[in-house]
């Protein structure tokens, strides 16, 4: 299967990149695809684990103060 890139910018991008790392047009297109993928699928697990921990929080009861979540006696000592 072909790819053709009709954006001039683009595949100039695509040339400055495999001159300067080295690579084929092909090899460096593809590095770049699989580093934005992964970037993509570590965004996506960072924000499932993020929703799984707000999940829990939600889970606690809400506490009266959040600075000061202890309740205090009449002789200023925690209950």
């Amino acid at each position: 299967m072909s790819l053709q890139i009709a954006n001039i910018d683009a595949s100039d991008k695509v040339v400055r990149l495999a001159n300067a790392t080295g690579l084929s047009k092909t090899a460096a297109v593809e590095r770049a695809v699989d580093r934005l993928l992964q970037e993509t699928e570590a965004a996506t697990d960072t924000q499932q684990r993020l929703r799984a921990l707000m999940q829990q929080f939600d889970r606690h009861e809400d506490c009266g103060d959040a600075v000061d979540f202890l309740q205090w006696d009449a002789f200023g000592l925690p209950t």
